[in-house]
C-alpha cells in the first residue's frame, strides 16, 4: 500500500494513541500508556520516512506531487475547503523533523515524567501535539492548516498548563492562549483577504494566481502587502516575536519535555513555516518581506540580551528560542527561506537537546533550576556534560557543528539584501553579529555556571545523580545530529554544490535571492571567519567572568545596577503591558461592562421591572378588602367610565357601530 495516496496515517496514528490514553490510560500503569503513546508516534515516524522515501523515488514527470484530496471537509457557496494533504521537499524536512525529533522527545518523557500524577494525561497531551502539529505542516490550504495552528496552540495550553494546581503554571498557561489569540486574529484577516482575492485558500491555486500578478512596491500597502502583514501578525505570536513573544518565557513552567517539543523544535517554529511556505506572496510584498526581516533581527538581539543575566536554566534558553526564531526570520525576511529553514532544522536539533540536557540537569539536582545553586556537576553527570556542551558549541557557531552552516548562511543572506536601500543588507548583518556573540556569551556562561567551579548547593542533601538511559539516550542521538546536521551545507561552504538549498530548489525556485548566489563564494569564508572570531569572543568573555574571575559579575552587576536590572526584569515589558493594557482592559471589563452595563444597565432593567411590577400588585391588593359594600362601589364606578368612554371619546367608533 503507497503511503502517499494515504498520507491521512500519519497524522491519524497519534491522535489514536491521545484518544486511548486519554480514554482509558487512567486505569492502566506507565508500562502500557508507554507502549501506545511511543507506538503512535514511532509508528507515524515509520510511515513518514516511507512516504518519504517514495517521494524521493518518484520519477520526473510525476513532480511536483499533487496534493491528496480525501473529502470535502467545507462547502459554502463558491468555498470550498477538503481535507487536503500534501508532501513535497518542504513538507519532507518539517515531517522528518516532527516525527523524529517528537518521537525521542516522547522516550525521553517516559523517564523525566515516570514519577508524576497524571501521567496517561500527559502522553495523551503530546500525542495530541502531534496530530495537530503533523496537520499544520502536511495541509494544502490554509484553512486546514489553521485547523493545525489552532491545535498546536490549544495543547500548548494544555501542556503549559500541566501542573494545574500551581498558581503561576496555570496563569502562564493562560498566558500563552491570550497571546496567540491575539495573533491569530491578524492570520485570520490574512485568510479571509487571500480568499477575497483569489477566491480560494488551497495552496496550489492560490500560489498559481498569485505568481504572474505585478507585485507591490516598495512602502506600498497594496493587497500582497496587508495580505503578508496580516498572516505574519500570526508568525509573530505562534514564533514569539516582538511584540508578542512574552509568553514563551513563561511556558517554561510546563514539564521540560514539553519545552523542548513545543517550545524549541516544533510549535514555535510554525510561524517560519507558514513564511517560507507563502513565499510566492511575500516575494510580492517588499515591506512585508522588509518588515519581517527587520522585527526578526530586533527580537533576536534583543532576546538575546535579556538571556545575559537570567538564572533560571530554563530561562535562559526560552530567551535564546526567542532569539534564534528571530534568526530564522531574518532569513526570510531578506529571500533566503532554504537558509531560514536550514535553521529550522539545526535549532530543533541542538535546541530540543539544550531543554532535554537542562531537564536531566533538574533531575540529577532533585528539581533546581537556579544555576547559582549547581556548579561542578561535569564529573558527576558526564553524559549530560558532554551532550549539554556539544549542543552549546553548535548554537555558538563553532565550525562544523551544525549551527555554525546555518547561521553562516543566514548572516551571508543578511549581508547581500537589498531590499529597503542599498545599506539595509549591512545594518541587519551588524545587529546580527553581535546576537551570535551575546548567544555564545550566554550559552557558555550557563555551561560554567552549572558544571565548573565549586558546587554551590548542599552535597549532603542534594544526591546528584546522571539521569537513566530513557533520557540519555535520546540525548546523545540529538547530540550526534548536533554536530553532522549541518554538514549538508559543507560542500557549499568550500565551493560546492548547497544540497539542501539544492533539495528545497523546486519548493522555492526563483524566490532565493540571486544576489546571494552570485557572490556567495567570494565572500562565505571572510565572512564566516567574522563569525567564528565573535563567538570566540563571546566564550572568551564567559571564560573570564566566570571561571578565571568567578567574583566579577556580581562586582559588575552592583557596578552597573540600572543596567543590570532593566535586563533582569526583562526591559519591564511585562509591567509595562500590564499597566497599559491589562489593566485598563480589566477596568473596563470591571467598572464599565460589569457594574456599569450588566450590573446597573441589564441587571437594573430586570430587577427595575420586578420592583414596579412588586409595587403595584403590592398597591392593587389592597382593592380586595372583603367588603361587599365596596365592591358594589368600584362596579359603579366602573360602570360610570365605560359610560363616559362610550359617550364621550371620539364619534367615529360609534358612527362605526351604528353603520
Amino acid at each position: 500500500m503507497p503511503i502517499l495516496d494515504h498520507l491521512w496515517i500519519i497524522p491519524l496514528l497519534p491522535l489514536l494513541g491521545s484518544a486511548i490514553n486519554g480514554l482509558l490510560g487512567g486505569k492502566w500503569p506507565n508500562k502500557i500508556v508507554n507502549g501506545v503513546a511511543l507506538g503512535a508516534t514511532g509508528l507515524s515516524f515509520a510511515f513518514a520516512i516511507e512516504a518519504v522515501r517514495e517521494f524521493l523515488a518518484l520519477p520526473a514527470d510525476k513532480m511536483p506531487f499533487a496534493p491528496q484530496h480525501y473529502f470535502d471537509w467545507i462547502v459554502a457557496g463558491s468555498f470550498r475547503a477538503g481535507f487536503d494533504l500534501q508532501i513535497d521537499q518542504l513538507t519532507v524536512v518539517m515531517l522528518l523533523v516532527v516525527t523524529g525529533v517528537g518521537f525521542l522527545i516522547h522516550i525521553y518523557s517516559t523517564g523525566y515524567m515516570a514519577h508524576e500524577s497524571g501521567y496517561h494525561r500527559f502522553f495523551s497531551y503530546l500525542n495530541l501535539f502531534m496530530f495537530f502539529m503533523l496537520i499544520l505542516v502536511m495541509a494544502a490550504n490554509y484553512v486546514l492548516l489553521f485547523v493545525g495552528w489552532e491545535g498546536v496552540g490549544l495543547c500548548s495550553y494544555l501542556l503549559i498548563g500541566f501542573y494545574f494546581l500551581k498558581k503561576s503554571a496555570a496563569d502562564a498557561g493562560k498566558k500563552a492562549f491570550i497571546v496567540n489569540r491575539i495573533g491569530d486574529f491578524g492570520f485570520m484577516l490574512g485568510m479571509f483577504l487571500l480568499f477575497r482575492t483569489f477566491g480560494t485558500l488551497d495552496f496550489t491555486a492560490v500560489f498559481a494566481k498569485a505568481a504572474p500578478m505585478q507585485s507591490d512596491a516598495l512602502g506600498q500597502f497594496g493587497t500582497f502587502t496587508v495580505a503578508c502583514l496580516l498572516l505574519f501578525m500570526g508568525a509573530t505570536g505562534k514564533s514569539a516575536q516582538l511584540p508578542l513573544y512574552v509568553w514563551l518565557p513563561d511556558a517554561m513552567e510546563g514539564p521540560t519535555p514539553v519545552s523542548a517539543l513545543i517550545h524549541a523544535a516544533t510549535m514555535v517554529t510554525a510561524g517560519v513555516y507558514v513564511v517560507a511556505r507563502s513565499h510566492v506572496l511575500f516575494t510580492h510584498a517588499p515591506t512585508a518581506m522588509l518588515v519581517v526581516a527587520v522585527v526578526g533581527c530586533a527580537t533576536a538581539i534583543f532576546a538575546a540580551t535579556i538571556g545575559l543575566v537570567q538564572t533560571d536554566i530554563k530561562k535562559v534558553l526560552a530567551y535564546s528560542t526567542v532569539s534564534q526564531l528571530g534568526y530564522m526570520f531574518l532569513a526570510c525576511g531578506v529571500g533566503a527561506f532554504s537558509a531560514g529553514i536550514f535553521h529550522l532544522m539545526t535549532h530543533a536539533f541542538f535546541k530540543a537537546l539544550l531543554f532535554l540536557a537542562a531537564g536531566s540537569v533538574i533531575h540529577a539536582m532533585g528539581g533546581e533550576q537556579d544555576m547559582r545553586h549547581m556548579g561542578g556537576l561535569s564529573k558527576k553527570i558526564k553524559w549530560t556534560y558532554i551532550t549539554m556542551l556539544t549542543a552549546t558549541l553548535a548554537i555558538a557557531g563553532a565550525p562544523l557543528f551544525a549551527g555554525f552552516f546555518s547561521k553562516d548562511a543566514i548572516l551571508l543572506a543578511a549581508f547581500q539584501s537589498e531590499n529597503g536601500g542599498p545599506n539595509t543588507g549591512h545594518i541587519l548583518y551588524a545587529i546580527g553579529l553581535p546576537t551570535a556573540l551575546l548567544t555564545s556569551f550566554y550559552m557558555f556562561r550557563l555551561i560554567f555556571l552549572t558544571f565548573f567551579g565549586k558546587p554551590r548547593y548542599d552535597e549532603h542533601h542534594v544526591h546528584v545523580h546522571e539521569s537513566p538511559w530513557s533520557m540519555l539516550g535520546p540525548l546523545v542521538i540529538l547530540a550526534v545530529l548536533s554536530i553532522f546536521g549541518g554538514w549538508l551545507a559543507l560542500p557549499a561552504f568550500w565551493g560546492g554544490p548547497d544540497y539542501f538549498a539544492n533539495f528545497l530548489g523546486p519548493v522555492f525556485g526563483s524566490a532565493e535571492s540571486a544576489a546571494t548566489e552570485a557572490a556567495v563564494h567570494s565572500l562565505e569564508l571572510p565572512l564566516a571567519g567574522v563569525a567564528v572570531f565573535t563567538a570566540l569572543v563571546g566564550f572568551g568573555v564567559a571564560l573570564w567572568l566566570y571561571i578565571r574571575q568567578p567574583g566579577k559579575p556580581e562586582a559588575l552587576a552592583k557596578s552597573m545596577r540600572g543596567v543590570y536590572n532593566t535586563l533582569l526584569n526583562k526591559y519591564y515589558v511585562d509591567e509595562l503591558y500590564a499597566a497599559l493594557i491589562i489593566k485598563p482592559l480589566m477596568w473596563i471589563s470591571t467598572s464599565v461592562l460589569w457594574k456599569g452595563v450588566d450590573v446597573a444597565g441589564i441587571d437594573g432593567t430586570v430587577n427595575g421591572i420586578a420592583s414596579g411590577a412588586k409595587s403595584i400588585g403590592d398597591t392593587v391588593r389592597h382593592v380586595q378588602s372583603g367588603n361587599t359594600r365596596s365592591y358594589a362601589v368600584w362596579v359603579v364606578i366602573g360602570a360610570l367610565v365605560v359610560i363616559a368612554v362610550i359617550f364621550f371619546w371620539p364619534a367615529a367608533p360609534v358612527v362605526g357601530m351604528v353603520r
